[in-house]
């Protein structure tokens, strides 16, 4: 699985996902650095999935598995650079309610949280 990893300030971690496809081949890899990344103290997990065209449910497993670790820990997860085709996987699976979205990484590290 290809992805980086910044920490832009003390409590947030931007994490860049550097796959096409975000299905049942990386999920495991995925959830796997998820749990390590949603630490106590870390209130913001920024997602940049820009360079994501598809996602599966085990795709949107991974994403869900990161947001119920962040909400255990008082934090939120933001999802950036959406494609439409995984934008309507999620509604679909009226799972947009739970994640905040913005239009760019800086935009979501202007974000307040909580």
């Amino acid at each position: 699985m290809n992805f980086e990893i910044s920490k832009p300030e003390k409590n947030t971690i931007i994490f860049k996902l550097r796959e096409k496809k975000m299905d049942a081949l990386i999920s495991p890899d995925l959830k796997a650095e998820f749990l390590a990344l949603c630490q106590k103290g870390v209130k913001k997990i920024i997602i940049d999935l820009s360079d994501v065209e598809y996602c599966d449910s085990s795709g949107l497993s991974s994403l869900l598995f990161c947001e119920r670790r962040m909400r255990e820990n008082k934090g939120e997860v933001y999802l950036v650079g959406v494609r439409d085709k995984v934008l309507n996987l999620i509604k679909i699976a009226r799972l947009d309610q739970l994640f905040k979205f913005s239009n760019s990484v800086e935009e979501a590290l202007g974000t307040k949280t909580k």
